[in-house]
């Protein structure tokens, strides 16, 4: 039988031809960057409170596109890598916590498959100290069980499964996976809407709009974003703005700062926190450049300032509580 391969949602392909990938490399040799700038640690990092909270709602980013969300009682990581590389480039920053740092772990959330947001020896390090469930896009789930992750839920697009009081909703972005030559596209991608069961049933509320969490992964821009804002009433949109660089290479699969504030109104979320920069040099932009984009395009939209929340690592901004 042959093997299911996923697209996105227009059948937008992220394929690009030898000749454009060995382009790619030429540009990149030819470029002098300074990455002399880097994300700092947070001077208070409140693991104490961390550990203790059972009822406020947290974000903390670690980096990358690692979060420790709190929301519903729940402590939930996105992505988690605690890698000192990627894709033979050193870790450009710690992470903001420890795994021992960090509290119990009931639920790890998966985008997709990619080495920078699925990897496996931060997951098998956090099993030793934490027994959760994992939530994986389609097609995932068995790769995940084969693993030694029994306790692995798959979901489709639009796909939901409640834990505790928690509800996980999957929804789509415009990416790709691949792990080996021969499994391309063969797992799906997305991202994460969080909220409480009590929120949901009180969607029309300010309170359960504040709290409701929109963890976007990787994607480029697509229509999708508008979609989700249709959806759900997002009050943390937590968004990439990096790896885009060089544009006529990646914009298919990574968004470029502008196009992530584009993204965030669309999804109609009241604050903004960006990821998926300041960790890994992936690609051609650095962290300084992303930063000055997002910032220069915040300003240039006039967007509320205190809208948007660019974290440290291991800095914990407290939605409500």
């Amino acid at each position: 039988m042959a093997r299911k391969r996923f697209a996105n949602l227009d059948d937008v392909s992220h394929t690009s031809s030898f000749k454009e990938l060995q382009a790619w490399r030429k540009e990149r040799k030819g470029k002098v960057k300074d990455r002399s700038f880097f994300v700092g640690q947070a001077a208070n990092k409140e693991i104490d409170y961390l550990n203790a909270n059972r009822t406020d709602t947290t974000v903390t980013w670690i980096g990358h596109s690692t979060f420790l969300l709190q929301i519903g009682g729940l402590n939930i990581l996105t992505d988690p890598v605690w890698a000192n590389s990627m894709a033979f480039e050193r870790r450009l920053s710690p992470p903001g916590l420890e795994i021992d740092e960090i509290p119990p772990i009931n639920v790890v959330l998966i985008s997709h498959s990619h080495y920078d947001h699925l990897h496996l020896t931060s997951l098998r390090k956090l099993a030793r100290y934490h027994k959760f469930k994992v939530l994986v896009p389609e097609g995932l789930r068995s790769w995940m069980q084969w693993r030694g992750f029994r306790d692995a839920v798959e979901l489709p697009w639009w796909g939901s499964v409640q834990v505790g009081e928690v509800i996980f909703d999957f929804v789509p972005a415009q990416h790709w996976t691949r792990r080996t030559l021969f499994n391309t596209n063969a797992t799906h991608w997305g991202g994460w809407v969080l909220r409480s069961k009590a929120q949901a049933a009180a969607s029309d509320s300010n309170d359960a709009k504040s709290r409701t969490i929109y963890f976007a992964g990787d994607s480029g821009y697509f229509r999708g974003f508008g979609l989700i804002g249709e959806k759900y009433d997002i009050g943390t949109a937590l968004m990439p703005i990096g790896a885009y660089e060089p544009e006529w290479f990646m914009g298919k699969q990574h968004v470029t700062p502008e196009e992530a504030i584009q993204a965030y109104i669309d999804s109609g979320a009241e604050r903004f926190i960006p990821m998926h920069y300041g960790s890994f040099p992936l690609a051609d932009d650095t962290t300084k450049e992303a930063l000055d984009r997002l910032r220069a395009e915040w300003s240039r939209r006039e967007l509320p300032e205190h809208h948007l929340k660019v974290l440290l690592h291991g800095e914990t901004l407290r939605v409500q509580g």
